[in-house]
């Protein structure tokens, strides 16, 4: 059994920063991507940032580039996304994911790509 637990959410004012991270705990499992959505109140889950495993090329939303960044650790058991510059249209509830089966046919973007997923974590962008 394989567990993503998101944590790093809150609520922060516009302009500021929050970091999020996603431990994987359980069973090892190959990852070939992993990857950030969001789903806010009455919207479609959308991506948000993504991570090729390997060779670590990153792809972003285009309103969150420059804005935000996916990262790992060495270890390879924990995914960050930091975000700078929060906006009220940020706010959403995040979630990280996984694809441990290498579905290549399905873009990274979308959420059909990933088996894995965690709970979530709320985060509020007040203005």
């Amino acid at each position: 059994q394989v567990q993503l637990v998101e944590s790093g959410g809150g609520l922060v004012q516009a302009g500021g920063s929050l970091r999020l991270t996603c431990v994987a705990s359980g069973r090892a499992f190959i990852r070939y991507a992993m990857g950030w959505f969001r789903q806010a109140p009455g919207k479609e889950r959308e991506f948000v940032a993504a991570m090729m495993w390997s060779g670590g090329t990153t792809d972003y939303l285009d309103s969150v580039k420059g804005r935000f960044a996916i990262s790992r650790d060495h270890a390879g058991n924990t995914v960050y996304l930091q975000r700078n510059d929060l906006k009220p249209e940020d706010t959403a509830v995040y979630y990280c994911a996984a694809d441990s089966l290498g579905r290549w046919g399905h873009t990274y973007y979308s959420t059909t790509r990933y088996n894995y997923w965690g709970q979530g974590t709320q985060v509020t962008v007040s203005s």
